[in-house]
């Protein structure tokens, strides 16, 4: 089942997942030691998959400046190669055309990604960064460009 909730529409249960999976894929898988948990949790709007009381899939979106952001995006290693980061993605982009429609959709995405989300009609805007070690570029959706 899929959910878009509000930080306070979470349940302590739902919110301790969200937390397990991030930790496990962005801290744990990529060993990067870097404070997960932030304020920007407060602001989005959490969009995720349920399956069997795990999390199997996850983004948050927020409003920043004059563009909507997507951040976090991730599928648990179990659900890896199944097309459900493409899912994922595509349900994240109804969501910010239902509720911020015609605004500019930034991303700032790890370099190997680039192509997944040219895929949706994101651009290039940076050359490749170093982001906790990690190779990064920043990609932008211009505004109502959305397919």
């Amino acid at each position: 089942m899929w959910n878009y909730m509000a930080f306070e529409e979470l349940s302590a249960l739902e919110l301790q997942r969200i937390y397990k999976v991030r930790v496990a894929v962005f801290v744990v898988e990529q060993n990067c030691p870097y404070p997960e948990v932030d304020d920007v949790d407060l602001i989005s709007t959490h969009i995720f998959k349920e399956e069997n009381n795990e999390l199997s899939a996850y983004m948050r979106v927020f409003p920043k400046e004059d563009m909507i952001h997507i951040g976090r995006v991730l599928v648990d290693r179990e659900h890896r190669k199944s097309g459900l980061g493409r899912e994922l993605v595509a349900r994240g982009m109804e969501y910010i055309e239902t509720i911020y429609p015609g605004m500019a959709i930034y991303a700032q995405a790890q370099a190997h990604l680039e192509d997944f989300y040219k895929s949706f009609g994101f651009e290039t805007v940076s050359e490749v960064y170093l982001e906790d070690n990690i190779p990064h570029i920043d990609m932008v959706m211009p505004a109502g460009e959305m397919n």
